[in-house]
């Protein structure tokens, strides 16, 4: 690029005899006077100034700082020596950088700087700017001087009496510069107000409010401009260049302060959802802690009472605080989903929480309360069972005692009497036959005794606390008991030798006794089955009770011949008493059962028999009536759950077309809705029969497998399978529109997806996955060590260790649930779409937010960021360390590497 002489013409022939030229003095301290107020102003954001511009840059150390502060560039340190070839060094250095720039310098040598040549020096400085200030400049295909004056043109075009043509004549009124600043700063300057005529008085406003709101340096003088015909045209393009930064750089100041609030507001959103899930997981895990330590003891307790209170404190647990904890944990795994969800759309690194705070983490704590509170449950049942056992003990051992004792209160003293030896034969037999009926009750009692030792050796074995009571009590009764057994075989001796004849009538007695006691036993209990309610609720169990009551049937015309022969017996014994008249003969000794009781009995067990068997055949006739609802019931059933089974396969049909576009998916869907919707009619169908089987008190269907609940149960998963197939097809649809795709590529990837989705759950297992990305270009190897190649961008070929596999699952799966849905596999195929807030772009912002300084300030925050975002800011940026930092500048680069939580790379 070629270099302009100072009065704005190129200068590249015979460069060599027009350096010695000498040019206008006025132009000259016009130009030195800008060039000056241009350096100064970049300058000032190091703390340095110059004040004679051939002069100060001489050593070329000020015009290194220079080169450093504009390009935002560092350069090779100046020499440390004032000697001459020290300062052509230092001007060396800044020349060759202002070269690898690309500008041609032109007859400008180190020499000429360091001798203080002031028509060189202007001519650097003017190249400088041309390159820095000025050559960026781009307005459509216009570009530096063209683009610059193409720039004021539409600034001001708007703006009667203002005609830019070029930089000589046309800013010399000053209304040029006014209506500039009005265009962007409609605030600062009422341009209404302005006159064409007044020329000073429009410059000296325009300088006067650049300087003080616009921070751009004075560099023209308005009665210079005002006096000469033509203005310095580098001078009014350098001051020129100043308007242009500042009011473009507001426009991409305000895109930077936009993309900072929103990165901004995601990055809140995401550390509130972060202490959310922190909070949560930190009260679950502390309150699983302490349930853990409180399940973990086991003092031995000394009541029921006080294992039934802690039973009672067990329950409340059990009904109250931990469903609401399991409330918690299901909150924390939707914190947690919705987290990575958010960060995974975003293409940030997954949220993994703090040790011990993990999913899995609290699973696995949960999953050992659940452990310690079921062994803590059957803790006290058992001590619970061992304290009821010792009362219950006690209460038996107190039980048998008294019984026993009630037993024998009075025998000693009837065993050791004499009264049976004044009684006739009959009264003998009869006391011969009750005494062996004592002894039987003797012997069986003997069973109470041993239950009574066994009783007392347990409550000694468990230390009861009153043992020495139960064991006195155990050796009185053994006592008693062996005086009785010595007293029993003594008069057993006595009344066998008492025993005689008159045997007819006793033999009589003793066979009606023997017979009839059966007999009437087996009447009693006929009597309670026949008039026994019976509950049935199917055809085979009636007919189960009619086989029975017809076997017995015809067991009845034994039982009536065993009736007669009784009521003989009875009559014979009448007879013999008649005849011989005897009073008392006819008393039996032997059982209290009437004669005449036995034939009214038989007479009502043919009267029940009767009843029960009406009773059975109208049950069985019920039964029929059942099992016709039965069937009808089965049938329908069957024909519902086909039909739901059916459009559960449409949905999951519908849902995976890759053959249709998503929106056509979703309207068949809601079609598919609309339709189930009308077979609700079948439903309420169901209910009414399944309505009459409730009403019958019918609860078991052998004909279906399908009960009412069930039925309701998948009517509504199919609704909620509908419901779940629609929102899929929407998030779908918005990452297909926030990632660009086109309908093709979108049924490209569900085909894929589909083709490995072996079972149509919707969903892929870590060995579909593989196959599918393996279809799509990617190879696993084993013996491949190197890290993964760019996969996570979607790169096709790239041949990868099967660890790196692994860290793609867990990238698509954070959650560790097994399984890729479709979103998961759309959002890894598709992340280059997305476009990224990085760290890079957020340094871009914040440099462009403040200046090109290579800092901020808080002002400069306050002034482009709304009141939190700005706040926010302020508490977390760090202070730039240097001299800088106790200006108040801020490293808003260390503050964008915290925030997308990585680390500055070297």
């Amino acid at each position: 690029m070629a270099i302009y002489d100072y009065e704005g013409h190129v200068d590249d022939d015979d460069v060599e005899s027009n350096k010695d030229v000498p040019i206008d003095t006025a132009w000259e301290l016009q130009q030195k006077k800008t060039f000056t107020a241009w350096c100064n102003a970049h300058l000032r954001n190091v703390n340095k100034q110059i004040n004679v511009i051939e002069n100060d840059f001489r050593d070329g150390v000020m015009l290194i700082k220079l080169l450093e502060v504009i390009s935002g560039e560092s350069l090779p340190g100046p020499e440390r020596g004032m000697l001459r070839f020290h300062k052509i060094a230092n001007v060396n250095k800044a020349l060759d950088f202002i070269q690898s720039k690309g500008v041609k310098l032109v007859s400008i040598g180190a020499e000429e700087i360091v001798d203080g040549n002031p028509k060189m020096t202007l001519g650097m400085i003017w190249t400088i700017i041309l390159r820095f200030a000025i050559q960026d400049i781009q307005i459509e295909d216009s570009s530096a001087k063209e683009g610059l004056l193409l720039w004021c043109q539409r600034q001001t075009a708007p703006y009667k009496n203002v005609c830019v043509e070029n930089f000589h004549t046309s800013f010399k009124d000053g209304l040029a510069f006014c209506a500039i600043i009005h265009r962007n700063r409609p605030h600062l300057i009422d341009y209404s107000q302005l006159k064409k005529g007044d020329h000073i008085k429009n410059l000296n406003l325009a300088f006067e409010i650049a300087e003080k709101h616009l921070d751009i340096p004075k560099m023209l003088d308005p009665e210079d401009m005002a006096s000469r015909k033509n203005c310095d045209e580098q001078s009014v393009m350098a001051y020129l260049s100043s308007y242009y930064h500042v009011f473009s750089g507001s426009h991409k100041t305000d895109i930077a302060a936009t993309r900072i609030a929103n990165n901004l507001r995601m990055i809140r959103e995401n550390q509130n959802l972060e202490e959310c899930y922190e909070t949560i997981s930190s009260n679950l895990s502390d309150w699983i802690k302490i349930k853990l330590r409180e399940f973990g003891q086991r003092d031995p307790q000394t009541s029921v009472s006080a294992v039934e209170g802690l039973q009672q404190k067990f329950r409340l647990y059990y009904r109250q605080e931990k469903p609401s904890k399991l409330q918690e944990k299901a909150r924390l795994e939707t914190t947690y989903n919705t987290l990575q969800t958010r960060l995974r759309l975003n293409n940030k690194s997954p949220y993994v929480p703090a040790n011990g705070r993990l999913i899995t983490d609290v699973a696995k704590n949960w999953s050992s309360l659940e452990q310690a509170d079921k062994i803590y449950e059957e803790w006290l049942l058992e001590e619970l069972q061992r304290l009821e056992r010792l009362e219950y003990l006690a209460k038996k051992f107190e039980v048998k005692c008294s019984t026993h004792e009630a037993w024998t209160n009075g025998k000693p003293e009837a065993l050791a009497s004499n009264d049976f030896r004044s009684a006739m034969l009959s009264e003998m037999r009869a006391f011969q036959k009750k005494h062996e009926a004592f002894q039987s009750d003797m012997t069986a009692h003997h069973a109470r005794i041993e239950h009574i030792q066994a009783l007392t050796e347990e409550l000694n074995k468990l230390n009861h606390f009153n043992i020495n009571a139960f064991n006195q009590r155990y050796n009185t009764i053994i006592t008693t008991w062996d005086e009785m057994r010595k007293l029993s075989s003594q008069r057993e001796r006595e009344i066998s030798k008492a025993l005689t004849a008159l045997e007819e009538i006793d033999q009589l007695h003793l066979d009606f006794a023997k017979r009839a006691a059966p007999f009437n036993n087996w009447m009693e209990q006929t009597e309670e089955d026949l008039r026994d309610t019976f509950i049935v609720h199917t055809m085979p169990e009636v007919e189960r009770l009619i086989a029975a009551h017809q076997t017995f049937e015809n067991t009845l015309d034994e039982a009536e011949n065993e009736s007669r022969q009784l009521q003989l017996c009875a009559q014979k014994v009448e007879e013999i008493a008649s005849e011989y008249k005897l009073v008392n003969a006819t008393q039996n000794p032997y059982t209290n059962i009437e004669p005449h009781v036995l034939p009214q009995r038989w007479n009502m067990i043919r009267e029940l028999t009767q009843k029960r068997s009406a009773l059975l055949h109208r049950e069985r006739e019920r039964q029929l009536a059942n099992e016709k609802l039965r069937r009808e019931f089965a049938q329908k059933a069957e024909a519902f759950n086909s039909s739901i089974e059916t459009h559960r396969t449409e949905i999951v049909k519908v849902s995976m077309e890759s053959h249709s576009s998503l929106e056509d998916q979703r309207n068949n869907l809601q079609k598919l809705e609309e339709e189930l919707n009308r077979h609700q009619d079948k439903l309420n169908e169901l209910e009414h029969v399944n309505q009459a089987l409730e009403d019958a008190y019918i609860f078991e269907n052998p004909y279906t497998v399908y009960s009412m609940p069930t039925l309701r149960v998948a009517w509504e998963q199919l609704f909620t399978l509908l419901h779940y197939s629609v929102n899929e097809i929407d998030n779908q649809i918005l990452t297909r529109d926030s990632r660009g795709l086109t309908a093709e590529q979108m049924n490209d990837l569900r085909t894929c997806f589909k083709h490995f989705d072996k079972n149509n759950t919707g969903r892929l297992e870590p060995n579909e996955f593989k196959a599918c990305l393996v279809s799509l270009g990617y190879n696993f190897r084993d013996d491949i060590k190197n890290s993964l190649p760019n996969l996570a961008s979607g790169s096709r070929g790239s041949v990868c260790a099967e660890t790196d596999f692994s860290r793609i699952v867990n990238e698509v799966d954070p959650g560790h649930t097994g399984y890729i849905s479709f979103d998961a596999f759309l959002n890894f195929m598709t992340r280059d779409n997305v476009d990224e807030a990085t760290e890079e772009q957020l340094i871009q912002s914040f440099k462009t937010l403040g200046g090109d300084k290579g800092y901020i300030t808080a002002q400069d925050i306050k002034e482009r960021l709304s009141a939190s975002d700005a706040e926010y800011c302020l508490q977390n940026m760090p202070v730039l360390n240097g001299p800088t930092g106790d200006s108040g500048a801020l490293d808003f680069e260390s503050f964008a590497y915290s925030i997308c939580g990585r680390k500055p790379t070297s």
